[in-house]
């Protein structure tokens, strides 16, 4: 019998991370099903050439092209995927985690397959699993910061997440949409002062170039789930489907695992290269909380009814 072609097609950067899920992805199907699939790995760029006639094709278009099934599977942020399901917001609320711990306890129980199905309802795309894509947060910085209420005024670098947004306006900052890639540039030509960004993210994407100072404020994590166009999904058998899930899980852990072993390498190579790394200290975490209690405000009526607070029970 023929295998099953797949293309997984990858975006975001560092892409190396992103690449590496989707070959544990296919290593682990062809354990599980060997010689049924083909699991093709393109960037967008390679898709463009191969499948597009050499048109570009920017990250912005990908999920239009999962939803038309003319991509099999990527791997996404939650916060772009929200538009099919604005529960998966709720996962940007600052200090919602409290550990990798809890967070692999939301993704992988009750609550996470609930927001991986959500927005199958709203279009022909279905989550497959939870994957870091950095894992807890910190902020590059392109001025000098000496505690969070010098964030005041500052331009911050956000993802186009309204809790995202509303977080950093609660702090007194002037949150700045952006797509996390383009940080660097963004602090070189001045549009924004700092930015929402992940330890993996520091050198891959060139924010050492930028600033000497790195807050590590952990206050949210930045997430992605491996997702697959439903229709095609349809097609596969029910033992093939079953297959395709577990693997995604396997995938997502061994994701979400590579995505914490880089935190602590990477940042001694940046204290190693003479950047400043700083935590919040109590007075600062306690402040950071205490500003943004009107989030959870704001957004307890948002979501699916006592979503928020599963998640904080999550055991």
């Amino acid at each position: 019998m023929k295998p099953i072609s797949i293309k997984w097609v990858l975006a975001h950067e560092p892409i190396e991370i992103f690449i590496r899920a989707a070959e544990h992805f296919a290593k682990v199907i062809e354990e599980k099903a060997p010689g049924q699939v083909n699991i093709e790995i393109l960037t967008l760029s390679e898709y463009s050439e191969k499948y597009n006639n050499g048109v570009k094709i920017t990250k912005n278009q990908l999920l239009d092209l999962m939803d038309s099934g003319k991509i099999e599977m990527s791997q996404m942020y939650t916060y772009v995927l929200s538009k099919y399901n604005e529960d998966l917001n709720a996962l940007d609320m600052p200090f919602l985690f409290k550990s990798h711990e809890h967070a692999t306890r939301v993704f992988e129980g009750p609550i996470g397959q609930e927001l991986l199905a959500g927005y199958e309802k709203n279009s022909r795309i279905k989550g497959m699993a939870f994957t870091y894509s950095g894992g807890f947060m910190n902020v590059p910085l392109g001025q000098d910061i000496a505690s969070l209420s010098d964030m005041a005024g500052v331009k911050v670098r956000v993802s186009n997440s309204p809790v995202a947004i509303d977080t950093w306006t609660a702090l007194g900052a002037d949150p700045v949409v952006m797509d996390v890639e383009d940080l660097t540039e963004g602090i070189r030509d001045g549009s924004v002062g700092a930015g929402e960004s992940s330890w993996p993210r520091f050198y891959a994407c060139k924010h050492n170039e930028v600033t000497n100072s790195i807050l590590d404020s952990g206050h949210r994590l930045l997430l992605t789930n491996i997702i697959i166009n439903n229709d095609f999904f349809a097609t596969l058998s029910q033992d093939l489907q079953a297959v395709m899930l577990e693997a995604a899980v396997e995938a997502g852990r061994f994701e979400r695992a590579i995505s914490v072993a880089d935190v602590e390498p990477t940042s001694a190579r940046a204290v190693n290269d003479g950047i400043r790394v700083f935590k919040l200290n109590k007075q600062d975490q306690a402040l950071f909380k205490k500003a943004t209690e009107k989030v959870y405000t704001k957004f307890k009526n948002h979501f699916t009814d006592g979503l928020l607070s599963k998640i904080q029970k999550a055991q």
